[in-house]
């Protein structure tokens, strides 16, 4: 296709480079993202393994989780950044290939402390992925459809985080704990190389701002999240996805200990039943991002209404279902609230990509990440955890739920300078035409 052919097509329906690379570049990034999940979580089926064998604490097997949101944390920023100026297909190459050398390593470890830095290392190579990903499926796509894709690949993790359970228990019962990191870790490897076929867009050039302050990485950063944060619906989707996110982590993290403790549902059933909820959210983002995508059609500013509408709902199923609802009902509100919860998942990344430049799509996603893990994620469980110990586990679950108003309110104020934080971002656009035409063979 010649420029001007591109040209033509790009104003008539939005792909960067028509539909065809888009769905590719798309069916790609979401496949990893499965496979970061996958390698992320397949160590929690193993725990019991590898305490019979080393002879760990709870704590020691809970770092090991824990490390790798630390690494996730600390290189989120950065990493997004040097793809934003660099390459992203190529930086999703090299973090694909990280993870998945990190986690087959992990199947040589023969100590705590060789298997928890290569836990670390797993980490590294996950950070700043779900940002550069979702940047390079919302550049391939019209903006109309990113709520819903980005809701798609984020709600892919679920499914990696079920599937890494189920397979990790599976494949150590037949070959070993040890055989579980390999198996899992080689189709990350191979995806990682098909992905040299996805076209990437051109880098956009910062301000002149900026470029005179990328002497250093740190004044770089500095300076880029400052012009984030400066940008008013930013500030407040951060807020609102992290307040949300609070209620989700905390139902994920606590419901299969309810259902043991309160009603006295075996360890391996209880996972089983929770893991129906996490699909539910999985489902959930998917369904809630097209809908909100749909609101916000005539209207942008009625998406964050409607994502307020949903957080409110997903607050009173939950609450009812933990702190009024009659046993015979409880488990269908809880299913229904997980699937209303996480509606933030997709339209709060879309959202912030709207309005932020588009040379700094992943780092301004990048931003929305580590707030989330941060304040969302990492939160929740520990604040559920500490009302438990004070008042009990049910108090614990009826109470995190009412994070979501905070969400709703951030939400609802959000939505009165989005359309003006939306044209603004939309007034600097990167060239498809001008974009390079490579595809790696």
């Amino acid at each position: 296709m010649d420029l001007n052919a591109l040209d033509k097509a790009t104003a008539e329906d939005g792909y960067a480079f028509g539909p065809g690379p888009a769905w590719f570049a798309f069916a790609m990034t979401l496949a990893l993202m499965v496979f970061d999940y996958v390698d992320r979580q397949v160590i929690v089926s193993l725990f019991p393994y590898i305490k019979s064998e080393w002879g760990l604490s709870d704590k020691q097997l809970g770092a090991l989780v824990s490390v790798v949101s630390v690494t996730v944390a600390i290189g989120a920023l950065p990493i997004a950044l040097f793809a934003d100026r660099a390459s992203r297909v190529k930086s999703i190459v090299a973090m694909a290939a990280v993870w998945s050398l990190a986690t087959i390593s992990c199947m040589w470890a023969r100590g705590y402390g060789a298997l928890l830095a290569a836990r670390a290392l797993v980490g590294f190579g996950e950070a700043g992925y779900g940002s550069v990903g979702a940047a390079l499926i919302a550049s391939h796509f019209p903006s109309r459809m990113r709520g819903a894709l980005m809701a798609a690949f984020f709600a892919s993790a679920a499914v990696g985080s079920v599937l890494g359970v189920m397979l990790g228990g599976l494949i150590a019962a037949r070959w070993g704990w040890q055989a579980a990191f390999g198996v899992v870790g080689v189709p990350g490897l191979v995806l990682a190389l098909c992905y040299l076929k996805v076209r990437d867009y051109r880098t956009v050039e910062m301000t002149p701002a900026l470029a005179a302050r990328r002497a250093s990485l740190a004044a770089t950063i500095g300076h880029v999240g400052r012009e984030l944060v400066r940008v008013r619906t930013v500030r407040w989707v951060c807020i609102a996805a992290s307040a949300q996110l609070i209620s989700v982590s905390a139902l994920w993290a606590w419901l299969p200990s309810f259902l043991n403790r309160m009603h006295g549902v075996a360890p391996a059933q209880a996972g089983a039943q929770a893991a129906l909820v996490v699909l539910a959210g999985a489902v959930g983002a998917v369904v809630w991002g097209a809908v909100v995508d749909r609101a916000g059609l005539r209207a942008p500013r009625r998406k964050l209404a409607v994502l307020a509408a949903l957080c409110i709902s997903s607050m009173v199923a939950l609450v009812i279902a933990f702190g009024l609802a009659p046993t015979a009902t409880q488990f269908p509100l809880v299913v229904l609230g997980g699937f209303l919860a996480t509606c933030v998942t997709g339209p709060a990344t879309a959202i912030v990509i709207d309005v932020v430049h588009p040379g700094a799509r992943a780092t301004g996603s990048a931003v929305l990440a580590l707030t989330q893990n941060l304040f969302g994620l990492a939160t929740g469980p520990v604040l559920a955890g500490m009302i438990s110990d004070a008042w009990g586990l049910v108090p614990a679950l009826t109470a995190t739920p009412l994070c979501s108003l905070l969400a709703a309110g951030a939400f609802l104020i959000a939505g009165r300078c989005y359309e003006a934080d939306k044209a603004s971002a939309g007034a600097t656009r990167f060239d498809a035409a001008a974009a390079p035409r490579e595809a790696a063979a």
